[in-house]
């Protein structure tokens, strides 16, 4: 069968599809955690004494009594085992976006030839999965293959059900024979605790005495689409590089803002559902879920929670939505512009800081302007910020990225940090050293008495910020939809222990002079806003005007693609950074650079060589199908004495004519180079062959706009975006 009788096959099985029964829906107290190893779980199995220390170092951060690991052990196997478990895994988050699992048997066969259920503490505690493998960046050397996972505690366990069976999985760091971090976990651990440090140094200058660990939260909104499997099987694009390397766009996008928002699709709300039950088992609070803007997008949103046990979340919520959309007949995108032309996906992560006993350290309250400990925290974020914005440009670069960031759906690559009116106000009154007030947020009216009258909030919202300050806590918007949130919450907290180890060394001098706490701060405040203050921005992100201020006047880096973006971790000042924090060795930070390079590289690589191979094997048989066919009936038609209009036959001859040229152009580009440094060669994916690239692509584009229908051999936009 020929690839254009493919597609119309699937355009009939889609149509005619029938659509999973919805499920009654549980109620949320039959279903919550119900599959996790909580606390409440632990207490009711554990000793006494055993459980109390378990607590303690979930609470306070503290060390790990390792002769607790045996009773826990045995404890966790029961448990999976009574919910029908017979494997356990350690699952680890290695340098590759995705979750890693080495599972193992709960068995240990006798001398008697009999077989009985084990797990040791010792087993819990620390696995032995081959290093050699995963990403290193030059850590180690290809024969070196010793990696070892340890158990982190601080992140609950769980059973995995699948058709297949049921599987223990035990969150773990995961690092090298040597001791680096070959993961996401262990420096995100390790930022929270940098971070906790130099938090309760500040709050302790503030005058606190009670003060609980302080941690960092996250809440992360994930966008993705949904494209049946009969057309995403019918698109090797999309199966093996997440987006379309071809596609013109369809008449109808998203220009009537009738998706956004708009009835869920009864076969996409009961695949929502399936996603949610799925979820509220393994404990992760799904909150919200609506139509995105663009037809065939979603999101699901959950609740904050620790920034350790969301990230783990983040990642059980990427596998769910996949697996889970295979059921259901469709493939889950999460690249971030899996279609041209219309809005990509993002996944905006919301962070913020606080403890059990101060409580979250960004909330203003009402009275901002005299609320010091919010001044405080929010300033240490604008100085880090302005400090390192080149990092957080460069922990959000992928070559998936590029395609989203600075377009109109997604904040541009000059990170600027957005307060609203209300603090904006504050921090200027700081900054020329006379603060009197708080803006009030005032009512809102609508002027119908059978509305009600509610409070505002102190300031709008801005959608083209890449850093939003949103209520009580800020919001990294330019996250990609495909990334682990782990490398952004790394950085986040990274810069702000920076700053406040900054801010509290100036207020122990500022104090150290005789000056009250409120004199001393203030002091602090305004030296940080006229040395950072260039970093705070409130207009319009896409402006060219806002592109020539940032640079020209402001000094604001401008990194608008992952070549630019990722050589910002070999600065100096970066490593210097995670050196002093403790969060990254100079080694482990370099490692990262390499690794992330080379994926950034062998993306655009792959995805130029399936560019060539579709445009080949595809686009340009079906060109010459339609100028075969379009030939013979204007020669039959002379031949008979008919007129007969060449102008469309000559444009699409001239439009395969240049698609081909174009081709070997990219063949060229491809060929191999003697780059000088990594660095190099990256700027040859960026500045040459993605350019080249997307030359192709206009030309293949212009075509599928000009041939016959039936010949073109690809399901179309308009078929994957709007049958479902």
């Amino acid at each position: 069968m020929s690839s254009n009788e493919l597609r119309f096959q699937a355009i009939c099985q889609v149509t005619e599809r029938k659509s999973l029964p919805p499920k009654v829906p549980n109620r949320l107290e039959d279903l919550w955690a119900t599959d996790v190893f909580t606390l409440s779980k632990m207490q009711a199995c554990l000793p006494k004494d055993v459980f109390r220390s378990l607590k303690k170092t979930l609470q306070t951060g503290g060390e790990l009594d390792i002769s607790v690991a045996g009773i826990v052990a045995a404890a966790m196997k029961d448990w999976a085992i009574s919910k029908g478990a017979l494997y356990y895994a350690h699952v680890f988050y290695p340098m590759t976006n995705i979750t890693a699992e080495k599972h193992d048997g709960f068995i240990s066969v006798q001398s008697d030839g009999t077989a009985l259920t084990e797990f040791t503490g010792k087993v819990l505690v620390q696995g032995e999965p081959d290093g050699s493998s995963f990403p290193n960046g030059g850590i180690r050397s290809t024969f070196e293959a010793r990696g070892y996972t340890a158990w982190d505690v601080t992140s609950p366990a769980y059973v995995m059900e699948t058709d297949n069976g049921v599987t223990l999985c035990i969150p773990t760091v995961f690092i090298s024979w040597s001791g680096e971090a070959l993961d996401k976990k262990t420096p995100l651990l390790r930022s929270n605790a940098a971070m906790s440090k130099a938090a309760t140094r500040l709050l302790k200058l503030l005058g606190h005495t009670d003060i609980a660990t302080v941690n960092s939260s996250c809440g992360a909104e994930q966008e993705y689409f949904l494209v049946d499997s009969h057309f995403a099987n019918s698109r090797p694009d999309l199966l093996l590089t997440g987006r379309t390397l071809f596609g013109h766009p369809a008449a109808k996008g998203q220009q009537f803002d009738d998706h956004y928002f708009g009835a869920i699709p009864e076969r996409v709300q009961v695949f929502m559902q399936d996603v949610e039950e799925k979820m509220y088992r393994l404990g992760i609070p799904a909150k919200t879920r609506h139509n995105e803007v663009a037809p065939g997008q979603f999101e699901i949103a959950p609740f904050f929670e620790a920034a350790n046990v969301a990230s783990d979340h983040q990642q059980l919520t990427m596998t769910i939505l996949r697996n889970t959309a295979k059921k259901h007949g469709f493939v889950c995108l999460l690249h971030e512009k899996p279609f041209a032309g219309i809005n990509g996906s993002g996944k905006h992560v919301n962070w913020s800081v606080g403890n059990a006993t101060q409580g979250n350290l960004l909330d203003p309250g009402d009275t901002p302007h005299s609320n010091l400990q919010f001044l405080l925290f929010c300033g240490a974020v604008i100085r880090g910020v302005h400090k390192y914005g080149p990092l957080m440009r460069a922990v959000v670069a992928t070559a998936s990225n590029d395609h989203r960031l600075g377009a109109n759906e997604a904040p541009p690559a000059i990170i600027s940090v957005y307060l609203g009116s209300q603090l904006e106000d504050v921090f200027e009154q700081i900054k020329k050293g006379d603060v009197q007030s708080s803006r009030t947020a005032g009512l809102m009216n609508l002027g119908v008495d059978t509305l009600p009258v509610f409070p505002k909030d102190p300031g709008d919202r801005n959608r083209t910020s890449p850093f939003a300050f949103t209520g009580n806590r800020f919001e990294f918007r330019a996250v990609g939809s495909n990334q682990s949130v782990s490398g952004p919450l790394v950085a986040m907290n990274t810069i702000l222990t920076d700053s406040i180890t900054w801010i509290a060394d100036h207020l122990e001098s500022e104090l150290g002079q005789g000056k009250s706490l409120d004199a001393a701060a203030y002091a602090v405040l305004k030296e940080v806003m006229e040395k950072h203050s260039a970093v705070v921005f409130g207009g319009d992100g896409y402006s060219s005007e806002w592109h020539r201020i940032a640079v020209e006047e402001r000094g604001l880096l401008n990194l608008p693609t992952t070549a630019d973006a990722l050589p910002m971790l070999k600065d100096k000042g970066i490593e210097e950074l995670f050196v002093r924090t403790g969060v990254l060795s100079a080694k482990e930070l370099e490692s990262r650079f390499e690794t992330y390079a080379e994926q950034y590289i062998q993306v655009i690589e792959m995805e130029a060589k399936l560019v060539m191979s579709l445009t080949k094997t595809l686009i340009y048989p079906a060109a010459m199908r339609h100028l075969s066919e379009m030939s013979g009936a204007i020669a039959n038609m002379k031949a008979i004495g008919l007129s007969a209009e060449t102008t469309c036959l000559e444009h699409v001859a001239t439009l395969t004519t240049s698609l081909m040229e174009a081709v070997s152009k990219l063949s060229s580009g491809l060929d191999s180079h003697d780059f000088a440094t990594t660095e190099d060669h990256m700027q040859h994916c960026a500045k040459v062959l993605r350019p080249m690239m997307d030359q192709v692509r206009v030309y293949a584009d212009s075509i599928e706009d000009e041939i016959a229908d039936d010949l073109w051999p690809m399901p179309k936009y308009q078929e994957m975006l709007f049958i479902k």
